[in-house]
């Protein structure tokens, strides 16, 4: 299923006014954004987010950049095929077959949330073609010994969950708003972009499957993080906001002590540090691409 013109009335120009394309993967048609000329700026989205979530870096960026964003498979306007199983692993295979049939290379990756085992497996893959790394709130190792994931686990594994996700569109909706620190960024104009995306049951789907992969699959989190010697001794800037509930200060220590060399820089927002902290980390992406 993928959203057609009709479905996407509810798409605000004036927020995102950038010119729609499509790919056809093997998994299904992904939605992107290509704007500007220059150096790869790849921006990778979690849950339940889009390429929207980067929409005034684009818009600002690509001034100087060329920037790339994708909206998953099953997120934004891409595809949401039933037969997709939504996974990170997934989701990861799709972006290096996005990044090979664009032949992208000296690639900057952007990642948050669950973009970043999704953008960091793909940038293991792939290397050689990138050129530096950009991490927002994320993690990138084993969960299954979490006790607040699996916490999480135990609720989106059940029944309740089911219904809450699908029947209620709760990841949107409520989870979202709940990643802010600072609650007047979330307008309801802004916020209506990114729960329109998923207007009825088998919508929503890739929300549920990606929020059951958690803890379900903690062992190829585990797997990526072993391989991060490959991307280490590359530049990295990590942006962090450190009010955020799910993916805590605690996390950015591990990444303090696993990319030492990184340039890192703390923010008093919350998870969604690209609706909060715009401008801040904006400058911030721009100094990092002129160093």
């Amino acid at each position: 299923m993928s959203l057609s013109v009709q479905e996407q009335k509810w798409l605000d120009t004036s927020l995102y006014p950038f010119e729609n394309k499509y790919i056809r993967l093997d998994a299904g048609k992904m939605h992107y954004i290509d704007q500007g000329k220059g150096n790869i700026i790849l921006f990778i989205h979690g849950t339940p987010a889009w390429s929207f979530l980067y929409r005034e870096y684009i818009t600002e960026l690509s001034k100087k950049n060329r920037c790339i964003a994708i909206d998953h498979i099953g997120f934004g306007l891409s595809e949401k095929p039933k037969n997709f199983d939504g996974k990170p692993q997934s989701h990861s295979r799709n972006l290096t077959e996005f990044i090979e049939k664009l032949n992208l290379s000296d690639i900057t990756i952007v990642v948050h949330d669950f973009g970043g085992s999704i953008g960091i497996s793909s940038a293991i893959e792939n290397h050689n073609r990138i050129k530096q790394l950009v991490l927002f709130n994320t993690w990138l190792w084993e969960t299954k010994n979490n006790p607040s994931a699996l916490k999480v686990d135990k609720i989106i594994n059940s029944s309740i969950g089911s219904f809450l996700y699908l029947r209620m569109n709760f990841s949107p909706k409520f989870l979202l708003k709940k990643g802010f620190y600072e609650k007047n960024k979330l307008s309801k104009k802004i916020h209506k972009q990114y729960i329109y995306p998923f207007p009825n049951k088998s919508s929503r789907i890739s929300l549920l499957n990606i929020g059951k992969s958690l803890v379900g699959s903690s062992d190829w989190y585990q797997e990526q993080w072993g391989g991060l010697d490959k991307l280490e001794q590359k530049p990295w800037l990590i942006l962090w906001g450190t009010k955020d509930d799910f993916i805590t200060t605690e996390y950015l220590k591990k990444w303090k002590k696993r990319i030492p060399n990184a340039i890192v820089r703390e923010f008093n927002c919350g998870h969604f540090i690209q609706e909060e902290k715009t401008l801040e980390t904006i400058k911030e992406i721009e100094r990092f691409m002129g160093d």
